[in-house]
């Protein structure tokens, strides 16, 4: 049974409590064929055995009596049902559904994904979305089977096996590190999720040796197939900021602002993941960094919904079927990237670079890389609020617009964060001095991570429209793009794919934008 077999994974409309959980007969088809497409969107579990796995377990299907389904891996947890030791699924990619969602359910996965409820509890959670607590524990509780603290534990499990497995950390620091409270509630919970003592656990794994120093980390991240990593590496490569971002020995390098320190990480795509290298001042960071990493590299997207829906249109079919997989290339930091987009406007990609890194140098905090050329972060609001714009070589208008949103980004005015409101943000973007059209919907593609923002005024876009025949001014492609909805974002990638540009390429030269 191939995937064309199965319907596309239903959508929950805002405030549906139903999900890919809901259809029994859906979720066994997956489960008999072992479609990885469906990891992440649903567990299941089996009652004779008392073990949870992803969809795609290679182990031999159960009865479908015996079969029960859950919408996330915390839901199972609390059901009683442990993590298979073969398929691993708390380390299945995450849903589609948190990255493509402007509800409040999924508003508030992304910030349990970044550890806002590790470092701030539930009432914190609560308090950033707008809502009272026992409202987002009601409606994570409805749609999800598990509360926010559930949410949070089976990701501190989670980061707690990637400790145990990769470090040589002592076990008290693997559990203060993955944000357990105590020894003992790390012990009991480990054991609950993998059925074997943090010890059992290290002493199982096979692969690898441990890190040489304790805030060295190698993991996978594991993505849905297919993934283009042409359009992904090479938008990130051909835009990084000289001391802060570098493409060197064929991954992506670059430094990372992050609650409780710095952090330096290094991407690598493979066949079937991303090989990712962290560096941290501070493990306790670890989640969080992972979360921002693949929220980077947009892995837990559905590439094959995405490039479904695109291929309906025949005027777009064969250019998403001459390089599949197309994922839009977003942030770690919205902040950043807003002030990056500004930086941007009406210059050359070459010439965004420069103003950046002049900026990186003069505010950014220096940062040491031993294994490469990266020497700071990336300035934070505070950093620039006392900016001289006379210090700029930018155009007064440019000037005006980027002190402005440092400004207002400094104040908390705009909330840019993973957990923030898509369409606020938008009007709030579009009532400043000098932000257009094309920068709000840059800045909601990229860091909000809106899958529908949109770019008509863009130059790359409008000439890839008259090369294929499709209408050039905003107005009329805006109308004609109605049909790939909720899927712009996407479409976008592959409009720019039709140009020779530097970002749909991975760099041949190995130390390109290296020292």
């Amino acid at each position: 049974m191939v995937m064309s077999d199965f319907r596309q994974p239903r959508w929950p409309a805002t405030g549906d409590a139903g999900g890919v959980h809901d259809d029994v007969e859906q979720c066994v088809r997956a489960v008999r064929s072992k479609d990885a497409r469906f990891d992440g969107w649903f567990f299941g579990a089996v009652i004779t055995t008392g073990i949870y796995c992803r969809p795609s377990c290679p182990v031999v299907p159960p009865k479908v009596e015996n079969m029960r389904f859950y919408p996330s891996a915390a839901a199972a947890q609390q059901a009683g049902f442990r993590a298979c030791k073969r398929c691993r699924p708390d380390a299945s990619p995450g849903s589609p559904e948190w990255n493509q969602r402007a509800d409040v359910v999924a508003r508030a996965m992304r910030m349990i994904a970044d550890g806002v409820v590790d470092r701030d509890g539930v009432p914190g959670l609560a308090a950033q979305l707008g809502y009272s607590t026992r409202q987002i524990e009601r409606q994570l509780l409805a749609e999800l089977g598990a509360g926010p603290l559930a949410l949070a534990r089976a990701q501190r499990a989670q980061t707690a096996r990637l400790l145990i497995e990769t470090t040589a950390l002592p076990m008290g620091d693997v559990a203060f590190a993955a944000g357990f409270a105590s020894i003992r509630t790390f012990n009991e919970t480990v054991r609950e999720v993998f059925a074997l003592t943090p010890t059992r656990l290290r002493d199982r794994v096979a692969r690898g040796r441990p890190a040489d120093t304790p805030g060295a980390l190698s993991l996978r991240l594991p993505f849905r197939a297919p993934l283009c990593p042409g359009n992904l590496f090479g938008h990130l490569a051909a835009t990084a900021v000289p001391g802060m971002e570098e493409w060197r020995d064929g991954a992506y390098r670059r430094t990372l602002r992050l609650p409780h320190g710095q952090g330096i990480v290094t991407l690598r795509p493979q066949p079937d993941h991303i090989g990712c290298q962290l560096s941290l001042t501070d493990l306790r960071d670890l989640s969080t960094a992972i979360s921002r990493c693949r929220r980077l590299l947009d892995l837990d997207a559905d590439p094959v919904a995405v490039d479904d829906l695109l291929r309906g249109d025949p005027v777009l079919a064969p250019v998403v079927d001459k390089d599949s997989g197309r994922r839009v290339p977003r942030t770690v930091d919205a902040f950043e990237f807003a002030v990056r987009a500004v930086l941007g406007q009406q210059v050359s990609t070459a010439a965004a670079r420069t103003h950046a890194a002049r900026l990186v140098t003069a505010h950014g905090e220096p940062i040491t890389d031993p294994a490469g050329g990266l020497t700071h972060l990336f300035p934070d609001p505070f950093a620039l609020a006392g900016l001289d714009p006379a210090a700029l070589a930018l155009p007064q208008a440019r000037r005006t617009t980027l002190t402005g949103l440092i400004t207002a980004l400094a104040a908390d005015e705009i909330d840019l964060s993973v957990g923030g409101d898509w369409h606020r943000a938008r009007a709030q973007l579009s009532a400043l001095p000098g932000l257009g059209p094309w920068t709000v919907e840059t800045i909601a593609m990229r860091a909000l991570g809106d899958p529908d923002a949109f770019v008509p005024t863009d130059l790359g876009i409008r000439v890839a429209a008259r090369e294929l025949g499709l209408p050039t001014t905003p107005a009329a492609l805006t109308r004609r793009a109605a049909a790939w909805r909720p899927w712009r974002a996407y479409a976008v990638q592959y409009l720019w794919a039709t140009g020779d540009h530097p970002i749909n390429h991975l760099p041949t030269d190995s130390r390109k934008n290296a020292p």
